[in-house]
C-alpha cells in the first residue's frame, strides 16, 4: 500500500487527504460508537492538528479498539517535525499492527530525507511490508554511506529501474551510482527513450539531468515542438543528433506518428544505432497500433529488423513490443503470414513478459497457424505439439486466456473442485484475528481505505486455509469485496463461491429479467465494477454495484421514466435498473456483440464505435487491441467472471467463453439503424 504514499511524510499525509476527500461521501452510516474515530478522520482531512490531537487522545483514554488509527493520523500529520523519542513509543504501543508498520514506512521515509542513516538502518529490518521502492533506494544509499562502499549496483539498478519516476531517495542513488560510474550513459538514455515513449515527462527530465551537459534543456527544447527541433537537427554536434532526433521523433509520433515515420526516413537517420533505430520505429508503431491504423504493422517490422541487432537488453522495451505484436495481430485476419511476425514480437520480449498468459496465449496461436500438416506429428519439435505445450501451462478456469487456451485444447472448462470444508478449529482463530475484527469495524464506520489496508495486512503470511477461513468470514458479513480479495489469494485450494460469491442474487435476476439479460453477465461486472460494495465510488464519481456515471444516470431515468431521487448512489434497487437498463441500450446499439458492449459500458460508446471500424477480427483479437488498457482488461475480465458465474448458475448449460465472445466484429453493418448519438 506504499505506493499511496509520497517520498516525503508532507506529501504523504497529503495524498491520504485527498483520498479521504475522495471516499468521504461515500461513507455507510456511522455506528456511535465509532462517531469520534470518524470526527478525528476528518479532522485530518481539515488539517484541524489540535481537534486531531484531542480526539486522539479521548480516544486512547476510552480504549477505543481503533484508537490507534487516531494516534496514527495525528503523529503521521506531524512527522516531519517529530524526534525519534516520540515515535519510538508509538511504535510499542502498538506492535504488529497495521499503523505500527504503517508509521514506519513513514519514518522511514522521513529519515531518508533527513539523511539520518544510523537511526534509517536500523529501523529497515523491523518494515515487514518493505513494499516501498522510495524507501529501497534509501536503503542502497544508506548502506553505501555507512559502509564506504558504493552501492550494489545489481540491486541498487534494480531499485532505481522499479521507479516509475524517482522520488527524492531514488533521484539520490541515480546520482551515487553515476558518480560510482556504475551507471552507464547507454542505461540512462535507454531509460530516456522509455520514458519519452510513455509521455513521462518528470522522469525523462530526471534523467537527461543525469546525463550532465545541459541535457535537461536540451529535452525541454524538444518535448513541445518536436517537429520544429527536428528541422534544426543538423545544428547539432553530429555525435548527439542521432539520439535527440530520436528523442524528437519519439514526442512527435505522439500527435503525428506518419510525420514521425517520414522524419525516420531522413538521412540523420540512416546512420543511428541499431537500438536507437529500434526505440524510434518501436515509438512510431506503438502510436500507431494505439490508433489501429494499418501502417503500423509495417512500422512494427521495421522496429524488429533493428531490434535484433541491438545489442543485448537495449532494444525495444516490452511494452512496445507489445503494442508491435498487436498490430500484427489484425493483419493477420487479411495476410496470415503475419503470424510469424507476432511471433517474432513476443520472442523479442524479456522472459518475465513472454511468461504472461496474454502472451504466451498468442504465441501458441502464432505456432498452431505456422504449422505444416504433414509434420504437426512427425517430431518432437513440431510446432503444434509446441503449441498444445504453452497452452497446457496456462490452461485455467479463472482468466481469459486460460478458458481460452482449454477450449483450444479442446477441453471442458470445469470450475476447479472444491476445496475442503474448513473445520471450526481453522475459522475460529482466524476469524479472531484483531486484525480483520479492526478492518471490518472500519468498513462498518465507512473508512473503507483503513479497512482495506487493515485487512490486507493481516492477510500476510497465511497460508491457503487460513486465507480460505478470512474470506468467509467475510463472505458471512457481506464485505464482498474483501472475501474476493482473500480468496484470490490462495495457490492451490480454490473455493469458487468465494471467489466468485453470488451476492444479491435474487435483486441481480430480477433486474436481469426486467431488462432482458443474462444474470452471469450481470454478476460478472458487477464484480468487476465494485465487488458488490453499494457504497463503491471511483475517482470520476461513477457509484454503486454498476458503477453508474451521474450524467448516464440521468439520461437512462429520463429513458426509462424513472424519478431520480437523491440517493440513487446508494439505493441498490435504483442503482441496478439504471446500469442494467443501460446496459440493454448499448447491447442493442452494438447487435448484441458483448465485447463491444462492455467496451461502451466502460468507456462510452462513441470509442467502439471507431475501434470496430477496419479489417473483420476474430472477437478475441479485437478485444486484445482494445487501446485504452483499463477498457481492454475490463472487457476480458467481465467476459471471464460470465463464464465462471454461468458455471455457477447453471453446470449444464453454461455457455464456453468462445460463444460469449460472439462473431466477428467488423465495420457496422450499412443496412443496420444509425447509431444512437445521444448514448452516453
Amino acid at each position: 500500500m506504499s505506493g499511496m504514499f509520497a517520498n516525503t511524510l508532507a506529501a504523504a499525509v497529503a495524498l491520504l487527504v485527498t483520498f479521504l476527500l475522495a471516499t468521504s461521501g461515500a461513507a455507510a452510516q456511522v455506528p456511535a460508537a465509532d462517531a469520534e474515530l470518524v470526527e478525528a478522520r476528518e479532522a485530518l482531512r481539515r488539517a484541524d492538528k489540535p481537534k486531531l490531537a484531542a480526539l486522539r487522545d479521548r480516544l486512547l483514554q476510552t480504549k477505543h479498539p481503533l484508537g490507534q488509527w487516531a494516534d496514527y493520523w495525528e503523529l503521521a500529520s506531524r512527522l516531519p517535525q517529530a524526534a525519534p523519542e516520540e515515535v519510538e513509543p508509538f511504535f510499542q504501543r502498538w506492535p504488529g499492527t497495521y499503523v505500527e508498520d504503517r508509521l514506519r514506512n513513514d519514518w522511514l521515509l522521513e529519515l531518508g530525507r533527513r539523511r539520518d542513516w544510523p537511526v534509517f538502518l536500523k529501523e529497515l529490518p523491523r518494515f515487514r511490508m518493505n513494499d516501498d521502492r522510495e524507501v529501497q533506494c534509501y536503503a542502497q544509499v544508506a548502506q553505501a554511506q555507512t559502509s564506504q562502499a558504493n552501492p550494489n549496483p545489481t540491486a541498487a539498478l534494480a531499485a532505481w529501474r522499479a521507479q516509475r519516476e524517482a522520488g527524492d531517495g531514488c533521484t539520490l542513488l541515480a546520482n551515487q551510482l553515476r558518480e560510482a560510474g556504475q551507471l552507464s550513459t547507454a542505461e540512462l538514455w535507454q531509460r530516456l527513450r522509455q520514458a519519452v515513449t510513455l509521455n513521462r515527462q518528470r522522469a525523462a527530465r530526471q534523467t537527461a539531468q543525469l546525463l550532465g551537459a545541459g541535457a535537461d534543456k536540451t529535452l525541454d527544447t524538444l518535448w513541445d515542438k518536436p517537429a520544429r527541433f527536428l528541422t534544426r537537427l543538423n545544428q547539432l554536434d553530429r555525435n548527439n543528433q542521432g539520439p535527440w532526433g530520436v528523442l524528437a521523433v519519439l514526442r512527435l509520433a505522439a500527435s503525428e506518428p506518419a510525420e514521425a515515420a517520414e522524419a525516420l526516413e531522413a538521412p540523420w537517420a540512416k546512420t543511428l544505432r541499431p537500438e536507437w533505430a529500434a526505440a524510434a520505429w518501436a515509438g512510431v508503431a506503438r502510436q500507431g497500433a494505439l490508433r489501429q491504423w494499418p501502417e503500423s504493422a509495417g512500422w512494427a517490422d521495421k522496429a524488429l529488423a533493428w531490434h535484433v541487432r541491438a545489442p543485448a537488453g537495449q532494444g525495444v522495451a516490452d511494452e512496445s513490443l507489445g503494442w508491435m505484436a498487436r498490430a500484427h495481430l489484425r493483419e493477420t485476419a487479411q495476410q496470415p503470414q503475419t503470424w510469424a511476425r507476432v511471433a517474432a514480437s513476443i520472442n523479442a520480449m524479456s522472459g518475465e513478459a513472454q511468461a504472461e498468459p496474454v502472451w504466451v496465449y498468442w504465441k501458441a496461436r502464432a505456432v498452431m497457424a505456422q504449422a505444416v500438416p504433414s509434420r504437426v506429428s512427425a517430431t518432437p519439435e513440431a510446432p503444434l505439439p509446441q503449441a498444445q505445450a504453452l497452452l497446457q501451462s496456462i490452461a485455467s478456469p479463472l482468466h481469459f486466456y486460460g478458458q481460452l487456451a482449454l477450449e483450444d485444447l479442446g477441453q471442458k472448462v470445469p470450475l476447479p473442485a472444491l476445496a475442503a470444508p474448513l473445520r471450526p478449529e481453522e475459522r475460529e482463530p482466524v476469524a479472531a484475528l484483531p486484525g480483520l475484527q479492526r478492518a471490518l469495524r472500519l468498513l462498518d464506520a465507512g473508512l473503507r481505505s483503513e479497512g482495506q489496508r487493515e485487512w490486507n495486512f493481516t492477510l500476510l503470511g497465511m497460508d491457503d486455509r487460513q486465507l480460505l477461513a478470512a474470506a468467509h468470514l467475510a463472505c458471512e458479513r457481506e464485505v464482498w469485496d474483501r472475501c474476493i480479495a482473500a480468496s484470490e489469494r490462495t495457490q492451490t485450494e480454490v473455493d469458487p463461491g468465494l471467489r466468485y460469491p453470488l451476492a444479491f442474487q435474487g435483486e441481480i435476476a430480477a433486474a436481469a429479467q426486467r431488462a432482458r439479460l443474462d444474470p452471469a453477465l450481470l454478476l460478472g461486472l458487477i464484480r468487476q465494477e465494485s465487488r458488490f460494495i453499494l457504497q463503491a465510488r471511483s475517482h470520476v464519481g461513477a457509484s454503486g454495484l454498476m458503477q453508474v456515471m451521474p450524467p448516464t444516470a440521468r439520461w437512462t431515468a429520463k429513458r426509462i421514466g424513472m424519478e431520480l431521487a437523491p440517493n440513487w448512489r446508494e439505493d441498490r434497487a435504483t442503482n441496478l435498473a439504471l446500469g442494467t437498463h443501460y446496459l440493454r441500450m448499448v447491447l442493442d446499439e452494438f447487435g448484441g456483440s458483448l465485447p463491444l458492449a462492455l467496451s461502451a459500458y466502460n468507456a462510452g460508446p462513441g470509442r467502439p464505435r471507431r475501434w470496430r471500424e477496419g479489417p473483420v477480427l476474430e472477437p478475441a483479437i479485437w478485444a486484445e487491441t482494445i487501446p485504452i488498457h483499463e477498457t481492454r482488461d475490463y472487457v476480458k475480465k467481465v467476459l471471464s467472471n460470465m463464464a465462471v458465474y454461468a458455471q455457477r448458475l447453471d453446470r449444464t448449460a453454461a455457455p464456453p467463453l468462445k460463444t460469449l465472445l460472439g462473431p466477428v466484429i467488423g465495420p457496422r453493418d450499412p443496412n443496420a439503424p444509425e447509431p444512437n448519438k445521444d448514448l452516453p
